[in-house]
C-alpha cells in the first residue's frame, strides 16, 4: 500500500513542477502567455497521462504489452499536446 501512494505523490509532483515551468516563465517573458484554462487543461492532460500509466503498471503484467500500452498513452498525450499548442490537424479542439 505504501508503494502506491509514493507512486500516486511522485506523479502529483511530477504534473506540480511541469506546471510550474510555464508559470515561472510567464514571470520573465511574455513570450509565454497560459491562461488559467491552459493550466487546467495541462494539469488535466499530465495527471490523466500519469493515472494512466499507473493504471497500466499495476494491472498489466506482461512486460511487452505494458511498454506497448505505456508507448501508445505517450503517444496520445503527445499528439493531444501539440494539437492543443499548434493544431496540426485543425480540429474545432484546438479552436481552429
Amino acid at each position: 500500500m505504501v508503494l502506491k501512494n509514493k507512486r500516486l505523490t511522485a506523479i502529483i509532483s511530477t504534473v506540480v513542477l511541469l506546471l510550474l515551468i510555464p508559470l515561472t516563465a510567464m514571470q520573465f517573458t511574455n513570450e509565454v502567455n497560459w491562461s488559467f484554462r491552459d493550466f487546467i487543461a495541462a494539469a488535466l492532460l499530465l495527471l490523466g497521462t500519469g493515472l494512466a500509466i499507473e493504471l497500466v503498471l499495476r494491472k498489466v503484467s506482461k512486460k511487452q504489452n505494458r511498454f506497448v500500452l505505456l508507448f501508445i498513452i505517450l503517444v496520445l498525450l503527445f499528439v493531444t499536446w501539440v494539437e492543443l499548442a499548434v493544431g496540426i490537424f485543425g480540429t474545432p479542439f484546438a479552436g481552429s
